[in-house]
């Protein structure tokens, strides 16, 4: 069976007084789902988060990002023993903000992918079209593309490892916006284009994500679908209560 995961990425948000709140506020709120919870700090706060939500269990502490390699000239740069050193199982890998301002390519994010599950880590892989794709009605095309550059290489077996989140960023920021009959499309593409591959067990196994502003007044409809099996949420994970009702929608 497929787990239900909500995951809160930070991104450039909260220094560590500010960490140290929110996590206060989200140990208050009550979970009353199955859901798996996740938050992705920043780098400077992954490790007084994960010593902050150890001990209860309940929220994952994640990575936004990591390097491909072991170690060497890379100025900047985190690698995922590194993370693993701190407690951090789990990277969160070609999000649309590092494929648009950081250049990150399909080769690049397979280079990442193959460094996280040779040290054993769980990885939650993002992928998704832009406004001009969708408009163009090439959606299927970009998404299926990612998916293979940076996917199909691996062995069935890998798939236990990875989380996919679809991020539909033409309706991130833009005014436009994505229905929740529109995201079960695309996640029933995806799943068909994992069973092309790998077969119906494995594309059945794999949780897909949504990554397209979902928020506590949609989440019920969005995770409702039959192949949405949670989200990955930006800026509504950074208050403690309405991330906790998207958690609770389920």
């Amino acid at each position: 069976m497929r787990k239900h995961i909500v995951a809160g990425n930070w991104k450039m948000n909260n220094d560590l007084a500010q960490t140290q709140t929110l996590i206060s506020e989200l140990k208050k709120q009550s979970k009353t789902s199955n859901a798996e919870v996740m938050i992705a700090p920043s780098y400077t706060n992954l490790w007084p988060a994960f010593q902050a939500t150890r001990e209860e269990g309940e929220i994952e502490v994640v990575a936004q990002n990591m390097h491909f390699a072991e170690n060497g000239a890379y100025t900047g740069e985190v690698n995922a023993s590194m993370l693993k050193s701190i407690g951090i199982k789990t990277v969160i890998l070609g999000h649309s903000e590092r494929r648009a301002y950081y250049n990150e390519t399909d080769d690049s994010l397979a280079k990442k992918v193959d460094a996280a599950l040779a040290n054993d880590m769980r990885i939650i892989f993002c992928f998704g079209e832009e406004l001009q794709d969708r408009k163009a009605g090439n959606e299927e095309n970009i998404v299926e593309s990612q998916i293979k550059n940076a996917l199909f290489h691996l062995d069935a077996s890998a798939f236990k490892h990875i989380i996919l989140a679809y991020e539909p960023v033409w309706a991130i920021g833009t005014g436009e916006t994505a229905s929740p009959e529109q995201a079960q499309n695309m996640h029933a593409f995806i799943r068909k284009t994992l069973a092309t591959k790998y077969g119906d067990d494995v594309a059945n196994s794999v949780s897909i994500l949504y990554g397209g502003s979902v928020k506590p007044n949609n989440a019920k409809e969005i995770f409702g679908k039959p192949d949405v099996d949670g989200g990955l949420i930006g800026g509504a994970s950074l208050k403690a209560e309405d991330f906790y009702a998207i958690v609770n929608a389920f």
